[in-house]
């Protein structure tokens, strides 16, 4: 007999429509609520690990993926002025060796494809929408939606994100995410190679990753005093001047950034904020996933990977275990210490990018890290 039998999800990103997707294979009803009425996430490119591709591949999606993202098995490095130094080839995943090493997207082809998966796996999809109020007893919760309407549920899971409204029910001590002291830059540009890039100035480290057979998107950390807001047509300005040191292809961008001949570049800035918080991640019947709990920085390229993940073993804890509340015990118990790896080595690698730290430290973390995340789930 099945725990549940209907769902509520609100947050319709990636970790929520994965969700639905189990979830729904499960025979569950599920209804997913999206605050945004375009269901179209703002971005450039987002990275794919190899893990990650793992559990798209679990969720039924990893080959419109890769059908439409570009991917790698080796990552170069260069200097600044885009001479290669050497090349590092990336292991493959445990599970998913015939896979590429690593693949990249971009971030809206990744939700449409996902949104397409979930309305075809049966979950019922409301935009525009959100709850005004939720209550439980120990048979259900009862939601009010933003329009007025009204719905009963076995079970509400809170993926709506870093800044979540859910998570203020289910834990109201916390106190919020908290600023690392970098801001993200990401801007799609031409392909010139085939791998993965680094390029490695004296004081500042830009990347690109492909995301089609002919773009790729450019990434660069800075360091930031604060969260402030840069209005969006100072962005083009702002990349540039990150970019003052590289030539070569970097230089080139910079160089369209500045004159405004580099197509359709999508810019996109982010200032960058974390947390970890520790289990249990429900109440009752409520609980959270994905960045509710464990919002992390990009240097793992694995902040998507952890919230599909957690979507999955959610999903296999509630159809294995014979109680609800030793399912969603199970869920947080299982699923931390991968999510806390990727949040803790994250934050690591961007505290010695931003004091100038040991790069042997940072290789150290970053190869650990990635090893243990190739792992099983």
């Amino acid at each position: 007999m099945a725990l549940i039998n209907n769902a509520l999800i609100i947050g319709g990103g990636i970790g929520g429509m994965c969700a639905a997707i189990q979830l729904s294979k499960q025979g569950i009803a599920v209804d997913l609520v999206e605050i945004n009425p375009q269901w179209a996430p703002d971005g450039a490119g987002i990275t794919i690990s190899g893990p990650t591709l793992r559990g798209l591949r679990q969720i039924g999606i990893v080959e419109q993926v890769l059908e439409e993202g570009g991917t790698w098995r080796a990552i170069d490095i260069c200097d600044a002025n885009g001479n290669l130094t050497r090349t590092v080839a990336v292991p493959p995943t445990i599970g998913a060796e015939d896979l590429p090493a690593a693949a990249g997207v971009l971030r809206p082809v990744l939700a449409k494809i996902l949104a397409n998966a979930t309305e075809r796996a049966g979950a019922r999809i409301r935009l525009g929408l959100s709850f005004q109020g939720m209550s439980q007893d120990e048979q259900g919760v009862d939601v009010t939606f933003s329009d007025g309407s009204h719905g009963r549920y076995d079970l509400v899971i809170g993926a709506d994100g870093v800044n979540s409204t859910v998570r203020k029910l289910v834990l109201p001590e916390h106190p919020g995410p908290v600023f690392t002291g970098q801001g993200s830059w990401r801007a799609v540009v031409p392909r010139r190679r085939e791998n993965s890039t680094v390029y490695m100035g004296k004081t500042t480290k830009a990347g690109m990753n492909p995301i089609s057979a002919d773009e790729c998107y450019l990434f660069v950390l800075d360091r930031r005093e604060g969260m402030d807001f840069i209005p969006p047509e100072q962005w083009p300005g702002k990349l540039a001047e990150l970019l003052e040191e590289f030539g070569g292809q970097v230089g080139e961008i910079r160089q369209g950034l500045l004159d405004g001949s580099l197509p359709n570049p999508r810019l996109l800035y982010r200032p960058l904020a974390g947390h970890m918080i520790k289990g249990p991640w429900h109440k009752g019947r409520i609980v959270l996933l994905g960045d509710t709990v464990h919002a992390t920085t990009p240097h793992l390229a694995s902040g998507a990977g952890i919230a599909v993940e957690g979507a999955i073993v959610l999903a296999e804890e509630l159809q294995r275990r014979h109680s609800l509340e030793g399912a969603l015990l199970a869920y947080a118990g299982r699923h931390y210490d991968r999510a806390s790896l990727v949040v803790r080595a994250s934050g690591r690698l961007g505290e010695i990018e931003q004091s100038g730290g040991s790069l042997e430290e940072h290789t150290r973390i970053m190869v650990d890290a990635q090893a243990a995340l190739r792992a099983p789930i």
